[in-house]
Formats: structure tokens, C-alpha cells, sequence
């Protein structure tokens, strides 16, 4: 078996939205990280098949890492699961209870912040647009 090596290669995290909420999602993340920005957007025209302004294809960077997302034309029978989540190493409590704020506003709590034994304060929230986030301080 050959073995094709792609050294300059990265694996882009790519957020499927159902609702035409990649764009407010997208800003709602990108406001709330540091050293986060907007790279590219692409929208849908008038011959689609999305929605008309919506997003076709977004590129934006949280905290120096890119993520990819777009508003899917067909609604899918799958969407969101907490079995993938993006994973938040927080370097100080203003920081997880900040974090823990915003993203749980109309989100769904997982796992309240605590101690579980594994680090001092530890959260898992599904937010608002159905996205997990693992929050821990250690």
C-alpha cells in the first residue's frame, strides 16, 4: 500500500449550519476570541441552490486556529453532536467564566463548571447555534 504524505496539509474543523446562521455565528465566535478575524466569505447568488446572501463557503480564525463553515442548502437529517466538540484551554477564571457566559446564553449546559478531578474548573456547553464546547482551566 502507498502511503501519499502531504506535509503542508492541516485538517480545517468545517461547521455545517441548517438555519442560515453561519454568518452570525461565525461573528458571534470570531467577537468572542482573542486573535480571531474573518478570512474569506462566499455567498450564494441568485441561482443558488442557498438561500440568496447566505453563506456558500466562510473561512475565519479563533485564536489563530482556521475553521471552515457554510449554510447548507438541503436540511440534512443529522446536525451538531456534543460527541464532537472544540476544546477551550482557558488561562485564568475571568477567562472560563467569561467564555462560560457567552456561550451558554440560550446554549444548553453538558457539564456545569466544577472540579470533576481531572483539572480545577471544567464545563461542556452545547451553545445556541448547537456547537460543544469542552472550557477547562487547569
Amino acid at each position: 500500500m502507498k502511503r501519499i504524505l502531504l506535509w503542508n496539509k492541516k485538517i480545517t474543523p468545517f461547521l455545517t449550519f441548517q438555519k442560515n446562521d453561519a454568518e452570525e455565528a461565525m461573528n458571534f465566535y470570531v467577537n468572542l476570541f482573542d486573535n480571531s478575524r474573518i478570512v474569506d466569505i462566499q455567498r450564494w447568488g441568485k441561482e443558488g441552490p442557498g438561500k440568496e446572501g447566505t453563506i456558500m463557503h466562510a473561512t475565519f480564525q479563533l485564536n489563530g486556529q482556521i475553521f471552515m463553515c457554510s449554510d447548507s442548502p438541503p436540511v440534512h437529517e443529522w446536525d451538531f453532536t456534543p460527541a464532537v466538540s472544540n476544546y477551550v484551554e482557558c488561562k485564568s477564571e475571568d477567562e472560563i467564566k467569561n467564555l462560560w457566559e457567552k456561550l451558554s446564553e440560550n446554549g444548553q449546559v453538558a457539564m456545569p463548571l466544577d472540579n470533576y478531578g481531572f483539572s480545577k474548573k471544567f464545563g461542556w456547553i452545547v451553545d445556541r447555534f448547537g456547537v460543544s464546547w469542552q472550557l477547562n482551566l487547569q
